[in-house]
């Protein structure tokens, strides 16, 4: 992003308000990617996309209207003017919408590193593939593959606002995975891994990739169905993040508004055990999710959601926080065709002080969830229920496979009985320790 670009928004704001408008804001998405996919050794697909998309938000009283284009022309960007101040005449009222005011606005943006200056040439790419998928079929039991794929992009963002923000970033992002199948006919298994990072020299080796995607293809053949019962569950980290997602979905500010969350009335209150805390880091630095600033351009910071088991806080915009008679946390995300919204950006859970072995070193008879399916989960109850897979506990080790089995519980349950264990690992946007649920539904054979 250049001062061009910003300049370019103040003179589309500027145009709004003489056009009629109370106040403006816009913002650029500019974007570059390259990605290279192989299957079985051939070369599969080798693209290269570059986009820009611009929005504008016009105000008027209480009603705002959205307009976006991808053609950046002065006659197409004064008709985009026109077209958004004509909609403000037939929208609905909308009491909580409006700007963020200039004591609101950020006026520093932290250092978090998140432009890898190095654009790999597509050889680089297709190395990073070819080693990652030679290296998954490699392993003794695996018979096919699925494919692997390296890919690299960088976007950049742009935001002004008529009460005087102007602020932009840019942040890149290098990613490698695969897929591949171990066994024979009908019982053959899948599984995979990848790697993905802000800077390619962050990634995870290609052949570590692919050796550990092949090695869970083997160790999930010949998968037996489970008994029916109430067992201790323990959440691999490639499935715990998931937990924090639904955490995330139930005390963000649009659901809190609306009435339709099962914590709506938990704030403050105790929901996770003493001592575990869940934090929220937009200035992560090379973050899968960090940014400076947030989608209204108030200053963002990192804010523990958990602080000693307790809800401190929902996750709040400008409209959410209108709703409720609070104060945004700096949490708006948008795109160029709509409103902003309430949303999470680097979420974590801390670590315990067990090891993963010890947290199920005790355990008689569980599951060990490697995999989740389906989305069953109602965030107006609470009640969970997902399809798993993944592996038997007997007597603390594990023991073997586990497929077509379903999980099940209320999240409140589910967060109060919930142990983390010491191995957090930065793979994901969302992140967690191993954990372990006590007493969940098990439905098998």
């Amino acid at each position: 992003m250049t001062s061009d670009t910003l300049s370019l928004l103040d003179d589309l704001i500027a145009k709004a308000k003489k056009a009629g408008a109370d106040a403006a804001d816009a913002l650029v998405f500019e974007s570059a990617a390259l990605s290279h996919a192989q299957r079985l050794g051939e070369l599969e697909r080798l693209e290269r996309e570059e986009s820009r998309d611009l929005g504008l938000r016009v105000f008027r009283g209480q009603r705002q209207a959205f307009v976006s284009s991808t053609d950046f022309a002065d006659d197409t960007l004064d008709q985009l003017v026109t077209r958004a101040i004509d909609m403000l005449a037939s929208v609905p009222e909308d009491p909580y919408c409006g700007l963020a005011s200039r004591d609101q606005l950020a006026t520093r943006f932290p250092e978090i590193d998140l432009l890898d200056p190095e654009e790999p040439a597509p050889e680089v790419l297709i190395e990073r593939a070819k080693v990652c998928e030679e290296a998954a079929r490699a392993v003794p039991g695996v018979t096919n593959s699925e494919g692997a794929e390296a890919s690299w992009g960088r976007t950049g963002i742009a935001l002004a606002t008529s009460e005087g923000f102007a602020g932009s970033y840019a942040r890149t992002g290098h990613s490698i995975s695969v897929s591949v199948l171990a066994g024979e006919g009908l019982g053959m298994e899948r599984d995979y891994d990848f790697t993905s990072a802000v800077y390619g020299c962050d990634l995870e080796a290609p052949e570590t990739v692919g050796r550990q995607a092949g090695e869970r293809a083997v160790k999930r053949l010949k998968p037996k169905k489970p008994q029916t019962g109430s067992v201790p569950v323990i959440f691999d980290p490639r499935v715990a993040g998931s937990l924090l997602g639904h955490l995330a979905g139930a005390i963000n500010g649009t659901s809190i508004a609306r009435g339709t969350s099962f914590l709506k009335d938990h704030l403050g209150k105790q929901l996770f055990a003493p001592g575990i805390t869940v934090t929220d880091d937009p200035h992560r630095v090379r973050g899968l999710r960090s940014k400076p600033f947030d989608g209204e351009g108030l200053a963002n910071r990192a804010t523990n959601l958990i602080d000693d088991g307790c809800l401190t806080t929902w996750v709040l915009d400008l409209s959410s926080a209108k709703q409720l008679g609070l104060q945004s946390t700096g949490h708006a995300a948008r795109g160029t065709g709509g409103p902003p919204s309430p949303s999470v950006t680097n979420l974590y859970m801390a670590p315990g002080k067990v090891s993963p072995a010890e947290l199920m070193a005790d355990i008689a008879q569980g599951f060990y969830v490697t995999e989740l399916m389906g989305m069953g989960v109602n965030g107006v109850t609470g009640d969970y229920s997902r399809g798993a897979a993944g592996f038997w506990i007997e007597q603390g080790e594990i023991a073997y496979p586990v497929g077509e089995a379903t999980i099940a519980g209320n999240l409140k349950d589910i967060y109060a009985r919930l142990t983390p264990a010491d191995n957090l690992v930065f793979k994901y946007g969302t992140n967690a320790p191993t954990l372990r649920v006590e007493g969940m539904t098990l439905a098998g054979a």
